[in-house]
């Protein structure tokens, strides 16, 4: 198909062994922590359950991120429940829940086709480090309730990490210490270089068994809802659903695709292979087709599943396929004791995982804070969104922020040089004279990007023109990007004008095809005149020397002097 990402399907490759174990953590994780992503936004926790199986297979199948897990996230859940809400729609219905998915997977897969993936590329580093580090606090606030029996209040996530440990005596001490007891355990297990891969999952039953046992009063999985024993069963989307539901299933799947753009930087390929945007937008377009069908609701890259995937000894894509498979196998086998697991061991193993997640990202954190002040804003604003707005505004905005980082810097990056010619041949960069010499060849060198903003600080460097009769601007437009702006014509345009005024001439050296169409179409050609554009070539030299001959022959049919080789 045209356009798609290179191989439909990547090659799954061979199961390591600790990809079993990998699988059924994260399997296991998907048990109480879908179910409980699904109650808070009023859906069916079930329904919860179930994306973690056949979206969990399907993406793990076909995502060029290897280890990237899809499934269900706190912030597709809520941003699912307000667009239900807003089209009017019962969140409980399996229709609409079917309708949603399903056309949320049909914008993933078009974008990924129309390799839209490429938009990505213009969020900055600065804006991505702050969404990925916002997105871990959420996953821990997320939690909070679950890891300490205290739900904090207000919506805003800094406002709840702040109201959780102010009360601290309104924490529940039972789960509390069962949250605490699954950390170190954690924690004494992952001292042991053999049993680190496994150490969440001991932690997990270790726990869970010693809960059973004493009969600690605790939150367990079956307190949320029954998993019934069975596997997903088949979901007719309700057509007559699709118009309310296509634009928040637009917003859904942004949501999801962002989150999960988050996870190829922070997880490499452990093959060594590259990650590709497009292919895990496609990725998770056809897990949510598939899951859609399958009583699932929509789904994506979830950093959290994956970070705990990695944490168990994940090494292919087999652990995220085992991970569904697992979880399938344990629901429809062993449903009862699944309900058995306490909720505050799977608190405190989230809050290990939103916590590595964070201190994983310090060094970009620092890295950002000592690039400049305008990406430290970024940075620091992307996270504050992140934390205190729907997610969707913060999407929005982060690429707002980048948008403008891309326009500053390109403004700043713009430069000016001149070029002189040394008695060896060879060309050095000088100071850009205040006023163009009479009767001389003056050589200056652009860099940019044409962008407008930078056009005034570029036109501002350029030397004036007043008495320059006879003289001879050479501009190396080389560097200047292939299709300028408007701007940038009509500066070249209004220079060449002037000079021709003074008595002087511009001359173009090196312009790219798309700069020699664009001048031709503008008409600035004409007040070049002949010779005054020499496009490029291969040499990286030549049109700067063609130029210099035009100049020299100009100025001896005008009868200035020539200026010789030092131009």
């Amino acid at each position: 198909m045209r356009g798609f990402p290179r191989r439909a399907l990547p090659r799954p490759g061979r199961p390591r062994p600790a990809d079993a174990g990998a699988g059924l953590v994260t399997g296991l994780f998907s048990i109480p922590e879908g179910m409980a992503y699904a109650s808070i936004a009023g859906f069916n926790p079930v329904a919860g359950l179930y994306a973690g199986v056949v979206p969990a297979i399907v993406g793990s199948l076909t995502a060029r991120t290897v280890l990237m897990v899809t499934t269900l996230t706190s912030a597709i859940a809520l941003t699912s429940q307000s667009v239900l809400k807003d089209a009017g729609l019962d969140p409980g219905d399996a229709g609409n829940v079917a309708t949603l998915t399903v056309l949320a997977g049909l914008v993933m897969l078009l974008m990924g086709v129309a390799r839209l993936g490429v938009v990505m590329s213009f969020v900055s580093h600065a804006v991505m480090t702050g969404f990925s580090t916002g997105i871990a606090l959420q996953i821990i606030t997320g939690v909070l309730k679950d890891a300490t029996g205290y739900r904090p209040a207000g919506h805003n996530r800094l406002h709840q990490l702040g109201d959780w440990l102010v009360h601290v005596a309104d924490w529940q001490l039972a789960a509390t210490v069962v949250a605490l007891a699954t950390v170190a355990l954690w924690a004494v297990t992952g001292w042991v270089r053999r049993l680190k891969p496994v150490a969440l999952l001991v932690a997990m039953v270790v726990v869970s068994l010693a809960v059973a046992v004493l009969g600690t009063e605790v939150e367990l999985v079956r307190d949320i809802a029954h998993i019934p024993a069975a596997l997903p069963g088949f979901s007719a989307p309700d057509l007559s659903a699709v118009p309310q539901l296509w634009p928040g299933a637009v917003a859904v799947a942004l949501v999801g695709l962002a989150q999960a753009a988050s996870i190829g930087p922070s997880v490499p390929n452990p093959d060594g292979t590259r990650t590709s945007v497009n292919g895990d937008f496609a990725a998770q377009g056809l897990a949510n087709l598939a899951g859609g069908l399958f009583q699932s609701m929509p789904t994506g890259g979830s950093l959290s599943r994956t970070g705990v995937a990695v944490d168990a000894g994940a090494r292919t894509r087999w652990a995220g396929v085992l991970s569904g498979v697992l979880l399938a196998l344990v629901v429809l086998a062993c449903a009862p004791l699944a309900e058995r697991i306490p909720m505050p061991v799977i608190g405190g193993l989230i809050l290990i995982v939103g916590g590595e997640l964070i201190w994983g990202k310090r060094h970009d954190i620092r890295l950002v804070l000592r690039t400049s002040w305008m990406s430290s804003a970024a940075m620091t604003a992307t996270f504050l969104a992140t934390t205190q707005l729907p997610l969707q505004q913060a999407i929005v905005l982060g690429a707002v922020l980048s948008l403008l980082l891309y326009c500053a810097q390109a403004a700043r990056g713009a430069r000016v040089s001149a070029l002189v010619r040394a008695a060896d041949g060879t060309w050095t960069t000088a100071p850009v004279p205040d006023r163009l010499p009479p009767g001389e060849v003056t050589v200056l060198y652009y860099a940019g990007v044409s962008f407008f903003a930078e056009l005034p600080r570029v036109e501002a460097a350029l030397p004036r023109t007043e008495g320059a009769r006879g003289a001879v601007l050479v501009l190396v437009v080389r560097g200047a990007p292939d299709v300028p702006s408007a701007t940038m014509a009509r500066l070249l345009e209004r220079r060449a004008a002037d000079l021709r005024d003074q008595g002087g001439r511009l001359v173009l050296a090196g312009a790219r095809p798309g700069l020699v169409r664009v001048l031709e179409a503008t008409g600035v050609d004409r007040v070049l005149g002949p010779g005054g554009v020499v496009p490029a070539d291969g040499a990286l030299f030549g049109p700067l020397e063609r130029a210099l001959a035009e100049a020299r022959a100009w100025q001896a049919a005008q009868g200035g002097r020539d200026p010789g080789p030092a131009g």
